[in-house]
């Protein structure tokens, strides 16, 4: 199954397991949900549902991992059993949360996971149902699982990783947040020494809908020539890096490594090196 649909395809969709999930994020987001969602849309929250925040950033980043245990439950909760065909989207092109669900729900083993491509918005060019309210839904049986199947790596590995010459990093934020140019949301500017950056907005065309696989592979073969072929991608705090790894998986290639903690890990641990090419 590709792990992209079109809002067209999703108006057609006839299927008796589909679960659409809303991980719209900002301000006041459920309002927002209750305002306005794809008809059948059950609501998750990247703060509540995607992350399990610490304390201390220095130590995860600002939206470590749930245990899989926590993931769990969340899943009984909005009714997600395992023969589930999911479909997510967001209002950001699958940046926002669309695709770190994706990437945790794939990473717990389900296999029939997409995102809408184009999200909120295609789905209103396209003249799909939308409703306002809660949704109604049964509680499903919660599914057992040791740990997540996915690669994820820790800060020592990425330094090991770069140090030995024995992968790529790719740092995904926008070229002005690599070059240190300014910092809009962690409390330094810059970027991991030896990562590349390749923002993850190239994933996209103008419409801000994916790039087709054909494409996509073309571009990230030029773009990694020469360069390792293990592959760590990584973000402000783990959740757009899974919009590179969607994207990745849509062009057919390996499925890589997670940096989960990114830079908002790296640029708060005290001794870590911050690199700025302005």
């Amino acid at each position: 199954m590709s792990p992209i649909i079109s809002a067209s395809e999703l108006k057609n969709l006839q299927n008796k397991n589909l679960i659409i999930l809303d991980a719209r994020v900002g301000k006041d987001v459920y309002a927002t949900y209750l305002e306005k969602h794809i008809k059948g849309a059950r609501f998750i929250n990247l703060d509540k549902d995607l992350a399990e925040i610490g304390e201390d950033a220095a130590f995860g980043g600002r939206h470590p991992l749930p245990n899989v245990e926590k993931f769990a439950q969340t899943l009984s909760e909005l009714g997600i059993s395992e023969d589930a065909h999911i479909i997510v989207y967001d209002d950001k092109s699958g940046s926002n949360a669309a695709a770190r669900a994706w990437w945790m729900l794939r990473s717990f083993g389900f296999e029939n996971v997409q995102v809408l491509d184009g999200g909120f918005q295609a789905a209103e060019k396209e003249g799909l149902e939308f409703t306002s309210g809660a949704e109604t839904f049964e509680r499903a049986v919660s599914i057992k699982k040791d740990g997540w199947l996915l690669p994820v790596v820790r800060l020592e590995d990425v330094e090991n990783e770069l140090e030995n010459n024995f992968s790529t990093v790719i740092d995904v934020r926008d070229a002005y947040r690599y070059k240190g140019e300014s910092e809009p949301i962690d409390l330094v500017a810059g970027h991991i020494p030896g990562a590349i950056n390749i923002p993850f907005s190239e994933n996209l065309d103008e419409n801000g809908t994916f790039l087709q696989p054909d494409i996509l592979k073309a571009k990230y073969a030029v773009l990694l020539r020469d360069k390792p072929e293990d592959l760590i991608i990584h973000c402000g705090s783990g959740v757009t890096a899974c919009h590179t790894i969607l994207a990745l998986d849509y062009a057919g290639l390996p499925i890589p490594k997670l940096y989960v903690g990114s830079w908002s890990e790296w640029s708060r641990r005290e001794g870590k090196e911050i690199a700025k090419d302005i």
